[in-house]
């Protein structure tokens, strides 16, 4: 096992560790200089073979870094606000979405089903047109490549909110179902991208915890739901509007009024951060230089505003051709087919699972907030421990495992007949284990995409293969399995196992890949990548990048 987790060769250095020529070049300081000067070519000594003249179009230019400067502290203010202020927000957003997605669990015991006259299998129908629609428009996280996120992103909170506050007038089975249906459009055009989109502001070995902190809010509006629910369904009962559709209301309206402001708030690229000084700004941009980027077309360019060059907006058909042919892509989108089973079940039907037990409606509520609050944590520490040790597979791999020991005990508490006690403890570690495994893997589907485009494809690729998942998910805890549940249990353990297969097989793939590309590297069969970047003071340079480096 110790082999099997051996960091990728050091050849071909992945960009969390990076060589002198791969780092940012930082300007010499005098005494009485408080901010970075340019620096000369001169000036620039990065230890590599990278000094060597190039000739194009008659005239030499030098491939080294001849950069706009930048300090280590500006970088870590940089990368400070960006994360207190846009990676904050997107979680935010994130949290209304999955709360007016999930809160119709909460709302089944408050009344829906009664008031509502549902029978049958139409609950899980209501869940099942949500992810329909959800798989069949997941081709709109390319759009965050083409539209202005500013009005991509305002857009799709608006239409959501609308969407979730009209469940609150349904009065019939079909109403309601339709309106689903459109909610998971809605959803689909925003929360899939997201990472996507994150990316046009952090490095590659810097995405897990940023992903992990959007993805976080997923258990957290979950756990939030609940003690909403509790709260708004003790203080409905009794009044004018039944408990039900207050819940609706009260969780889906806020999210219109979010998308005003969103519109001025969120940044279509690092130069057009509001939140940013104008240095900071050119700081933002200037850090996604070092970036491995094969195809030229899609180079980082730099204005005089620090625009990192998103104005660019135009995909790439070639390189989508070549992901959608990549098996590995595959095996990261079943990875995530397999761990959205549980993902898109548990949080609809654990207030259900509880009440179960033998709980009143309103402390089934309550019951179900600290499982996922105690996920809310995993999340984040996870996410921030695979940033640092530069590692998705472990991570992904010991989490499953954990969500499998968690739905074999509460299928084994059901067999035999164990306390309710061991089954309600068994839903920690589950949820715990599938929420953190979705953060890692769709952090590792984008730290092994070399350019926007294949990030994109990628992500797209990802999520219509990985929500068709919920379509099984949404059908695993039928009526006529209760109390216990244990087939529903029984599969969600043994796809939580089969993903541990997956990563495993993929992480032994990619050590191979990058393994034969040392050698093929130090045989002179790939040569270093030549990179043309223009530079802020109207100035071009070439730079040569290794190959690219998988991240295991």
């Amino acid at each position: 096992m110790a082999s099997l987790f051996r960091p990728p060769p050091s050849t071909l250095s992945s960009p969390s560790h990076s060589t002198p020529s791969d780092s940012p070049t930082f300007a010499r300081l005098t005494p009485s200089s408080s901010s970075p000067s340019v620096a000369n070519d001169s000036d620039v000594d990065d230890g590599t073979d990278e000094e060597e003249q190039f000739v194009r179009n008659g005239k030499r230019r030098a491939s080294t870094q001849s950069f706009e400067l930048y300090t280590p502290d500006e970088e870590r203010v940089v990368r400070k606000k960006l994360d207190r202020k846009l990676v904050a927000f997107l979680a935010g957003l994130y949290l209304l979405s999955f709360l007016d997605r999930s809160n119709i669990g909460n709302a089944r015991i408050a009344g829906l089903e009664r008031d509502l006259g549902l029978h049958g299998g139409q609950y899980e129908w209501l869940l099942t047109a949500f992810y329909i629609t959800y798989i069949l428009f997941e081709w709109m996280t390319l759009l965050y490549r083409i539209i202005p996120p500013h009005i991509y992103i305002s857009l799709c909170i608006l239409s959501w909110g609308i969407l979730a506050s009209l469940q609150s007038v349904c009065t019939s089975f079909g109403s309601l179902l339709i309106l689903r249906a459109f909610l998971g459009i809605g959803e689909a055009a925003f929360g899939p991208g997201v990472p996507f989109y994150l990316s046009f502001f952090f490095r590659r070995n810097e995405l897990a915890l940023r992903t992990g902190l959007f993805i976080s809010a997923a258990p957290l509006a979950t756990s939030f739901a609940s003690g909403l629910a509790y709260a708004i369904v003790k203080l409905g009962e009794g009044g004018p509007i039944a408990p039900w559709r207050l819940l609706f209301l009260v969780e889906g309206f806020p999210s219109v009024l979010v998308a005003v402001f969103a519109w001025s708030f969120i940044p279509d690229s690092p130069g057009t951060a509001k939140f940013l000084s104008k240095r900071e700004r050119k700081v933002a941009a200037l850090r996604l230089r070092n970036e491995t980027v094969q195809d030229k077309k899609e180079q980082p360019v730099i204005d005089e505003k620090g625009d990192r060059g998103n104005k660019n907006r135009r995909l790439d058909f070639s390189e989508i051709l070549q992901t959608l042919a990549d098996p590995k892509c595959y095996v990261t989108a079943m990875m995530f087919f397999s761990c959205n089973v549980a993902f898109s079940s548990l949080p609809v039907f654990l207030p259900t699972i509880i009440k179960d037990m033998g709980y009143t409606a309103v402390t089934s509520q309550a019951l179900s907030a600290p499982p996922y609050l105690f996920s809310f944590l995993v999340v984040l520490f996870t996410a921030y421990a695979s940033d640092r040790m530069q590692n998705r597979s472990f991570f992904i791999i010991i989490h499953v495992l954990l969500a499998a020991s968690g739905y074999a005990t509460m299928a084994l508490a059901g067999k035999f007949a164990w306390s309710n006690i061991w089954r309600y403890l068994a839903v920690y570690p589950a949820a715990a284990g599938f929420f953190s495994a979705i953060t890692i893997i769709i952090t590792w589907t984008l730290n092994n995409q070399d350019s926007d485009s294949k990030k994109g494809t990628g992500i797209a690729m990802m999520n219509v293969i990985g929500q068709c998942g919920p379509l099984l998910g949404t059908r695993l805890y039928p009526k006529e399995d209760k109390p216990y549940y244990i087939k529903g249990m029984a599969i969600c353990s043994a796809f939580m196992l089969f993903v541990a297969f997956l990563a495993v097989m993929l992480r032994l793939k990619l050590r191979w890949e990058n393994e034969a590309n040392v050698n093929r590297f130090e045989n002179g069969e790939i040569e270093m990548t030549e990179v043309d970047e223009p530079l802020m003071d109207g100035r071009d340079t070439v730079r040569r990048q290794k190959p690219f480096v998988y991240l295991l």
